[in-house]
């Protein structure tokens, strides 16, 4: 077996370990309040949990379910289904998931290119339809006879017209190139400091800052889709407040809950994959010492290959 790199920080899991992480999983068999579901990690096929959640006690779904293609994860496998047939499985689902949510609630809804052509035909039949973030996956193979598929979808839709959106939360602190001034000379629109020029900007709805996980940085598990911590911290920073609870059906290692709980935020998860619910526990012991998420800090996202600037600051600081 190859020795493992010193610089491979993936996370995994040991025998003991996962003994032991299991520990902590839950199952549902019959209806449960919500003070008996958060913070958990329920370890179990969500079609077989959806009927014993209370109704109207999430803020905020975030949903990254198996995009429509064949995909192995662990023991289980998705196979690519008709157009018509994907729909008919997220409605499955959802229809039941919108029973969770509160009336201000939100949902995200995670896809590619193929499987959003039938996420919105369900989604407006329960939801109002507000955006479609369009994200870089700077990762990807190549393609001979086509472009090559280096881009996902997030769909953004609220339950009513009374929601939450918290825009000066989710700024991006974007390097300035052409730094204007105005008539006095004062930077217009930008601050210059030790790090160098910087402008704040609104979030849009195109995303190319992001980093997929890989095997140097922390918060890296072998799962096939795992989805950067970057990216979730963005949507639960969008759309709840401290205290809220986020929950996420399809958890996969468990990105979801670790940075709700990074961020303040309650979280609830369900994963049918033991190792990976496990995975999802480890992870969240880690973060009750360490609530870095990479490209964010001083409450502001950097843009991707300017966060090095955001460490030297914080260096800087906790010098004497």
């Amino acid at each position: 077996m190859n020795k493992k790199s010193i610089r491979n920080k993936t996370i995994r899991l040991s025998g003991s370990e996962l003994s032991e992480f299991s520990k902590n999983l839950i199952r549902l068999h019959y209806p449960v309040q919500k003070k008996e579901l958060l913070n958990r990690t329920i370890n179990q096929d969500l079609f077989s949990v959806l009927d014993y959640l209370p109704e109207k006690f999430v803020d905020l779904l975030i949903i990254d379910p198996p995009y429509n293609l064949y995909k192995k994860f662990n023991t289980n496998s998705f196979k690519e289904k008709s157009v018509a047939d994907y729909a008919g499985w997220i409605d499955s689902f959802l229809t039941e998931l919108k029973k969770i949510l509160k009336p201000s609630g939100s949902i995200y809804f995670c896809g590619d290119w193929h499987t959003s052509i039938s996420i919105p035909l369900v989604l407006e039949k329960y939801f109002i339809i507000r955006n479609r973030i369009t994200w870089e996956r700077e990762k990807g193979r190549g393609a001979k006879q086509n472009w090559k598929n280096s881009s996902e979808d997030i769909w953004f839709c609220t339950v009513s017209e009374k929601y939450k959106f918290n825009t000066d939360a989710v700024k991006l602190k974007r390097k300035v190139l052409a730094p204007y001034r105005d008539n006095s000379g004062a930077p217009k629109d930008w601050r210059s400091d030790s790090d160098g020029d910087f402008r704040l900007t609104h979030p849009s709805n195109i995303w190319n800052d992001i980093s997929i996980p890989f095997w140097s940085m922390p918060e890296n598990t072998d799962h096939p889709t795992q989805k950067p911590e970057k990216l979730i911290a963005k949507l639960i920073l969008a759309s709840t407040k401290r205290g809220d609870v986020v929950f996420d059906p399809f958890l996969g290692s468990g990105t979801t809950s670790v940075v709700a709980k990074k961020l303040g935020r309650k979280f609830i998860g369900v994963e049918m994959d033991k190792y990976y619910a496990c995975l999802a526990e480890k992870r969240l012991s880690k973060a009750d010492g360490n609530s870095a998420i990479q490209g964010y800090t001083d409450g502001v996202f950097w843009e991707r290959n300017s966060f090095p600037f955001s460490i030297k600051a914080q260096i800087k600081k906790k010098q004497p």
